[in-house]
């Protein structure tokens, strides 16, 4: 994965029905990014043009009325993550432990900017 602040967009998969959207840094092998309710941090490794990586999901934002983050509980997420990546976006695979359910997910990153 190439070094950079990326835009994320996840959907959820296996017939499940949620999305979201943040921004995340990939910078060597460190993973940090969130969104309104959540913040991520974790690791990857690069080979070739895929990556592979772990995150770790928590929240810093009780949500408010309705609001349903897609990770997002009291308990922090651990979620298993693989990916494709070019110069300038990728897609990334993974399967969230979520309580005692998982819940696989798709997204698609775009890179905002690079960094050193």
């Amino acid at each position: 994965m190439r070094n950079g602040l990326y835009s994320i967009h996840v959907t959820l998969l296996d017939g499940r029905v949620g999305k979201g959207s943040g921004v995340i840094l990939f910078r060597d092998g460190q993973i940090l990014g969130g969104d309104a309710y959540l913040f991520y941090t974790g690791t990857y490794t690069v080979k070739g043009n895929t990556f592979k990586g772990e995150v770790l999901v928590q929240r810093h934002t009780t949500p408010r009325d309705s609001d349903n983050p897609l990770f997002g509980g009291p308990v922090p997420v651990g979620i298993g993550v693989t990916g494709t990546f070019t110069d300038t976006q990728a897609t990334m695979n993974g399967t969230a432990l979520v309580g005692k359910a998982s819940q696989i997910f798709g997204a698609t990153l775009r890179k905002l900017v690079d960094i050193d």
